[in-house]
């Protein structure tokens, strides 16, 4: 079956954190972290309509100026969220330029900012015409872990420690639809724009009987008429939804291992960060990062499928195998590890 989200990193395990998750339906994309985004074409990062960042150390942050750049002068909605001071540390990039030419743009670009805290959320907008000046406020809702609810997906977190506050990831599909390509020919009805709608009345819980039009015939001047719930029992199947768990910049503690396995609990695909053999592990200790023994743990205790690993320090340039060996050996044979095939030099664990 088609997976609806594909997801990937954006650079090599030794460079900057990142990871783009493309989805497929909807064409959009997610970025979770900011890190050096040039790997990634224009096209891709105009695709792009939420991005969540762990936290704001350079390696993390800094493609934002980039993501930035690309989306001036376009009509378009941009939702960032991260942990405490997430609102001041893009006041702080924002008031970097000078803005005084932006009036002259003919569409609406809007950031809208929402910061993490333990109990609550902070959001605030800046209107590119507005010199990015802030509309107001922030506003402040009461938050239970969930970022993003759409009636196909969900994005939650948990805050974790990091000396500062780090944000850890889950983007859950509520259910996948897949098309039955056998099923439509035995129906006649063509491939086209009307399977997109489909599904999205099924996860929008549209009643059964209601009434979708599909353009078939020669050259789809006719038109056929189905309730939804009757074409779905027949074109459809419907299995679990698919789920991605993403983290990086977490101390190795009890406290943050029970978040974490709690926050990525049976997903299909985990990226974690592994930057340090457990024999280094004072150096993880140090910096507040995970060894790769930790990473392997985690995905063995949370239940994971998939795991790949990334954020590997330098030291390891010449041997990330045995980065790999180690998380493989903690999560098991149930696990199957899936870290880049060719690494890269560059970075620091921060």
């Amino acid at each position: 079956m088609r997976p609806s989200y594909h997801p990937r990193l954006v650079n090599g395990p030794f460079e900057d954190p990142g990871v783009f998750v493309s989805l497929f339906l909807y064409k959009r994309a997610f970025l979770f972290d900011l890190g050096d985004l040039h790997a990634l074409s224009p096209k891709d990062i105009l695709k792009v309509t939420h991005a969540f960042v762990s936290h704001t150390h350079m390696d993390h942050f800094i493609g934002f100026d980039h993501l930035l750049r690309l989306f001036l002068g376009r009509e378009k909605d941009l939702h960032l969220f991260g942990p405490r001071g997430f609102i001041h540390n893009i006041e702080g990039k924002l008031a970097g330029y000078t803005w005084n030419l932006v009036d002259q743009y003919h569409y609406r670009f809007t950031l809208h900012v929402s910061e993490v805290h333990a109990d609550h959320i902070l959001t605030r907008r800046f209107h590119c015409p507005d010199q990015f000046r802030p509309d107001g406020p922030p506003e402040k809702k009461v938050f239970s872990g969930v970022l993003l609810s759409e009636p196909p997906l969900t994005v939650s977190t948990v805050v974790l420690d990091h000396k500062i506050d780090s944000l850890g990831f889950r983007l859950s599909e509520r259910f996948h639809i897949n098309i039955l390509k056998s099923a439509l020919n035995r129906l006649n009805l063509p491939v086209g724009p009307w399977i997109r709608r489909l599904k999205e009345t099924l996860y929008e819980g549209a009643p059964r009987d209601s009434i979708i039009e599909i353009p078939c015939g020669e050259n789809l001047s006719e038109t056929r008429n189905f309730e939804i719930g009757t074409l779905a029992d027949q074109v459809a199947l419907i299995t679990p939804g698919q789920s991605i768990g993403y983290i990086s910049d977490a101390a190795g503690h009890q406290s943050n291992m029970e978040k974490m396995i709690q926050l990525v609990h049976g997903v299909d695909h985990l990226f974690i960060e592994a930057p340090f053999l457990d024999s280094d592990r004072h150096l993880a200790e140090n910096t507040h990062h995970l060894t790769a023994r930790q990473a392997g743990h985690i995905a063995r205790e949370a239940g994971v499928r998939r795991c790949t690993l990334f954020h590997f320090s330098p030291r390891y340039t010449e041997v990330p195998h045995l980065l790999e060996q180690e998380a493989a050996q903690a999560a098991g044979p149930t696990v199957i590890i899936d870290s880049p095939a060719a690494s890269r030099q560059g970075g620091t664990c921060t």
